[in-house]
């Protein structure tokens, strides 16, 4: 008896004991806004502290009075302090003092790192006025320079850290882990739960813990962001504050995760032999370029391909890329599917960077992650017997005499027009008539015109496989658009193509044999019929 073949809809539906969308990493981006430019800086220097020249020479006294109040706070309150050197891995050498300050149960910082990393600051060239009077000009220059990193326990956010570069104008970064967040709060409310290294394996109120996820927003990080600014040594004050004169925050990178937790170890190890067996063999090779998007161009940069690759644990990773940004999704401690979209750059998705665009940007990714597994779902969910593929299989007549074309089974254009379709499955912003065009001339490997193309995409539009995106010429699949297209290409990859090779030596013995058997009694047949072979 054949082995039963494991589809992710068997997996999906019925063995999933947590589903679980959060916030993963967050990094920020903290700078002055008010020092950006260049007069900005002289009006700093001059108009508000009060110096008559704006002289560059004030930058090292700020960064030094700054490095002596780091080092002040660190001795007082008896902070460890630690030297990184150039290939640390920072977290791991500061997880041993934030597993000390986690015991104690207050928060605070757990340790100061020092590095010497390259940064964004003002530098300036000295020169003379027409009457012989100094002055300088002011630009920005990326210069290896003293970097603090303050990790810290947070009694809400779990670790996290704060860096703060010594330099002019004092650029900073800020690290929180909205998975260790939610611990923190689950915890305080009572919630039971078991956890994964970075994630939750079970809970007793699953909706409960999903609403503290989903609380976690601008606002609160905010109020974390500024609590912990008011309690550094820094080298802006107070007074600096009340001048305007104070940090804020942008996304540098967001992490938006979707963690499903299967019942039963099989059944996580199940729907990866299941999803890698599709996407490795629906005429991809291992890595893939696939067009993913927002109205890409020629002179577009970045990139944009599907990967799958083997880890380093032998576990299987899937990487969708989109410019700076992309979605990966892999097994996580050998019974969760995780899947991330990791946004390195806020407008990849169409949003700005300031933080109190969050929101928009969690809303944008979570869409993301539910449309890579609806892919996937819909693309196993074929089935021989489906009215959609004896509709489009057969030209149709509308009430008002409208004719729509077929899409013939085993036509060269619509295999390639059905193959280049597949291609698409991931695209985040649908596709347009040129994308498509030149995926379809390159598995035709002949000629395919522009009106061809207007033709096809008409033909797939009244079959009701692809919709026009409002107010833009890009389509998208619909849910039968993605069944035809992958059930098109599985018929032609999986079974057309084995069977006509099935007389040929890599084939296997039993079917050769079989076939050969067929051939004899065929011929049999016809010599009796006294029908001679052609020549």
């Amino acid at each position: 008896m054949a082995a039963h073949v494991v589809t992710v809809n068997e997996v999906l539906d019925g063995h999933v004991a947590l589903d679980i969308q959060c916030l993963d990493r967050i990094y920020l981006n903290a700078y002055v806004p008010k020092l950006q430019t260049s007069s900005q800086v002289v009006a700093f220097l001059s108009g508000h502290l009060g110096f008559p020249f704006p002289s560059p020479a004030l930058f090292n006294r700020i960064g030094q009075r700054f490095r002596r109040a780091v080092a002040t706070y660190a001795e007082a309150n008896d902070i460890p302090w630690i030297k990184f050197g150039k290939d640390d891995d920072k977290l791991a050498v500061m997880r041993p003092h934030l597993a000390r300050q986690a015991a104690t149960g207050r928060s605070g910082v757990a340790g100061i790192g020092v590095a010497q990393e390259f940064q964004r600051v003002w530098a300036a060239t000295e020169g003379t006025t027409s009457t012989g009077t100094p002055r300088w000009s002011f630009y920005k220059a990326d210069r290896r320079v003293t970097c603090y990193y303050f990790y810290l326990w947070d009694d809400d956010f779990g670790p996290a850290f704060v860096k703060v570069c010594a330099n002019f104008p004092y650029p900073g970064k800020i690290w929180i882990n909205g998975h260790e967040r939610a611990k923190r709060q689950a915890s305080k409310a009572g919630l039971r739960f078991t956890e994964l290294s970075n994630g939750f394996a079970a809970c007793d109120q699953p909706q409960a813990l999903q609403d503290i996820c989903d609380r976690l927003g601008p606002g609160t990080i905010n109020v974390f962001v500024q609590r912990w600014l008011a309690r550094l040594p820094l080298p802006i004050g107070e007074a600096d504050r009340d001048a305007g004169y104070w940090w804020e925050t942008s996304m540098r990178q967001v992490e938006v995760s979707r963690t499903i937790v299967f019942d039963a170890p099989r059944h996580a190890r199940g729907f990866f032999e299941a999803l890698i067996a599709d996407n490795l063999d629906l005429g991809r090779p291992h890595n893939v370029e696939i067009i993913f998007g927002r109205r890409v161009r020629r002179d577009t940069l970045g990139t944009f391909r599907t990967a799958i690759d083997r880890r380093d644990n032998g576990g299987v990773l899937l990487n969708v890329f989109y410019r700076h940004s992309r979605i990966k999704q892999y097994l996580k401690d050998g019974r969760a599917m995780r899947i991330e979209t990791v946004i390195n750059t806020p407008r990849d998705l169409g949003c700005q960077a300031r933080l109190h665009n969050l929101d928009d940007l969690q809303t944008k990714a979570r869409a993301c992650n539910r449309r890579i597994l609806d892919a996937e779902r819909v693309g196993q969910g074929c089935v021989l017997a489906s009215p959609a593929f004896e509709r489009i299989a057969h030209p149709t007549v509308d009430p008002a005499g409208g004719r729509t074309p077929a899409l013939r089974f085993g036509d060269p254009r619509v295999m390639a027009l059905t193959g280049a379709l597949c291609h698409t499955l991931l695209a985040a912003t649908g596709f347009t008539n040129k994308n498509l065009r030149v995926l379809i001339a390159g598995l035709l490997g002949s000629d395919y015109r522009p009106n061809q193309m207007t033709y096809d995409l008409r033909r797939l539009r009244l079959n009701g496989l692809i919709r026009r995106l409002p107010r833009s010429n890009r389509y998208m699949l619909t849910d039968d658009g993605i069944r035809i297209a992958i059930f098109y290409t599985k018929i032609y990859n999986r079974l057309l193509v084995p069977l006509t090779a099935a007389d040929q030596p890599q084939a296997p013995p039993d079917l050769r044999a079989a076939l050969a058997s067929i051939t004899r009694h065929v011929n049999d047949y016809a010599t009796h019929a006294r029908l001679p072979q052609a020549a």
